[in-house]
């Protein structure tokens, strides 16, 4: 096995998971009884034996790494999380005490997973209290939903944490982590060869459904179809402007009451229109 390099993690974790497959060569070691091959290394520190040992123990990478990579969302790499886990696996190694009589897979497990897991927190930009709290709402949440079949109010998940209506607005609003993902990563599988991404199908809230802006111009149409301007100003002003009575009447140079006045008028003969034309306004089946 390649000999990993000691430079920054993040720069040789590619590196290093790449060239760290089993070579699969024969070794003097492989004959030696396990026993004597960690007594061989604690006294004598051979790089060659560390390497025939990670060599041997490199499965046990693997299996940790597919554990955690199995909880994580699609951006997490699991070769880089491998490859953290081959420094945990090395340290593992020169901190290994034979006369301990421990199974070395039993104590290095947990050096190799702390290894990762905390590689992943340094990447995490979310601090960990807001991780916490987050957790702490979320189970609340859903204690409650088992419970009672449905989402709490925000006084029943205050009830539920214990804790009063100021505090709980302070937990709800730290616990609240803004995620972050990737634009190009795979959204659902198409039935072509080419995956769709969530930039192929990410809705432009900043454009308009020309749909419903035919369906809003039409409505305009027939609403103001047969009004004098005047009249038409009044509706276009008061419901799609959003206007005063009192604003309308000094751009129309019109008093509020005979603005009040024609508005009323104004509802009244687009009723009557509306109930003449009712029919026509029916969906067709």
């Amino acid at each position: 096995m390649a000999r990993m390099r000691s430079s920054g993690l993040r720069s040789s974790s590619r590196y290093a998971v790449e060239h760290a497959e089993p070579s699969h060569k024969p070794t003097p070691y492989d004959s030696w009884p396990s026993k004597a091959v960690w007594e061989e290394y604690q006294s004598t520190r051979s790089v060659d034996i560390r390497n025939y040992l990670m060599e041997k123990y490199l499965h046990l990478v693997r299996y940790n790494a597919e554990r955690i990579y199995a909880r994580l969302p699609d951006e997490v790499d699991i070769q880089d999380l491998m490859s953290v886990g081959l420094f945990g696996l090395k340290d593992a190694i020169d901190a290994f005490d034979l006369e301990r009589g421990v199974k070395f897979e039993t104590y290095c497990a947990p050096r190799i997973r702390g290894a990762i897991l905390d590689e992943l927190r340094s990447m995490d930009w979310v601090p960990r209290l807001v991780r916490h709290r987050t957790s702490k709402v979320e189970q609340a949440r859903q204690q409650f939903a088992k419970a009672n079949g449905r989402d709490p109010t925000d006084d029943e998940l205050a009830k539920r944490l214990n804790i009063d209506g100021e505090e709980f607005d302070k937990l709800k609003r730290d616990s609240v982590a803004v995620g972050t993902f990737s634009l190009t990563r795979k959204c659902f599988q198409s039935d072509g060869n080419k995956d769709v991404r969530e930039i192929d199908v990410i809705k432009d809230e900043s454009q308009r459904n020309p749909f419903s802006e035919i369906q809003r111009k039409d409505v305009k149409d027939l609403i103001t179809k047969g009004l004098s301007r005047a009249e038409r100003l009044i509706v276009v002003l008061y419901y799609y402007e959003e206007m005063t009575m009192k604003e309308i009447g000094s751009t129309l140079d019109l008093s509020e009451s005979r603005v009040s006045q024609m508005h009323s008028s104004i509802l009244a003969r687009l009723k009557a229109q509306m109930q003449h034309k009712a029919r026509e306004l029916e969906p067709v089946e």
